[in-house]
């Protein structure tokens, strides 16, 4: 589902889709109009504008979330700002990409969204582990991680695949596998998605 309130840039955008295989089930102008239709249309991933005529993007992440927990958000947006980024991630996001994004980048951050992968525009990554650096001293009491759980916390909150994640720590992917779901089962988190907002939320870096 596409949801944006420029008519030329939407129809563009489910355009560029179709034409790559997807089916788009709603294109939409409005955040109230788009929490309605999602019920119905029920897409696996929503590619949403931050800013929206009558309601905004982190309000619609959130409706989206409440009626179908499952579904996958990209957020797509003319702002590369850091308290947007945040604020959109933290609402359960599951990407955030600038609309100066090639073609080819947007649809294989659609393809990676899909998968359940966090994705940045290139330089928002940064940005967004520039908030990571509070949770060594802001979970004093919380939930044990190991060192090895933390490094692939940090790894995983940074968009990168699984894959890349084994390579990059010399582990096998269906280690890095099982590090995440012992993490989620430790936050009481329940995607990777989740798993991606508590590193937002508690500063890890």
């Amino acid at each position: 589902m596409v949801v944006d309130d420029h008519p030329m840039w939407r129809d563009g955008v489910a355009r560029d889709l179709t034409d790559a295989g997807y089916l788009v089930t709603a294109v939409i102008g409005e955040g109230a109009q788009a929490l309605r239709v999602a019920r119905a249309a029920r897409p696996d991933v929503v590619v949403l504008d931050l800013q929206l005529t009558d309601l905004s993007g982190v309000e619609v992440i959130g409706g989206l979330l409440d009626a179908l927990p499952e579904v996958r958000i990209l957020m797509l947006s003319a702002s590369g700002e850091q308290r947007d980024v945040l604020d959109a991630l933290k609402a359960g996001a599951t990407g955030y990409l600038v609309k100066s994004a090639g073609r080819q980048e947007f649809l294989e951050a659609v393809r990676r969204t899909a998968e359940g992968e966090a994705v940045f525009t290139a330089g928002l990554a940064g940005l967004v582990l520039g908030e990571y650096r509070k949770l060594a001293r802001s979970t004093s009491g919380g939930p044990a991680l190991t060192a090895r759980e933390t490094e692939v916390l940090r790894l995983v909150a940074k968009g990168l695949p699984y894959k890349l994640v084994a390579e990059e720590l010399g582990l096998s992917v269906r280690t890095v596998q099982n590090h995440v779901q012992n993490t989620l089962g430790k936050l009481q988190l329940h995607n990777r998605s989740a798993l991606v907002r508590y590193a937002l939320e508690h500063g890890l870096d």
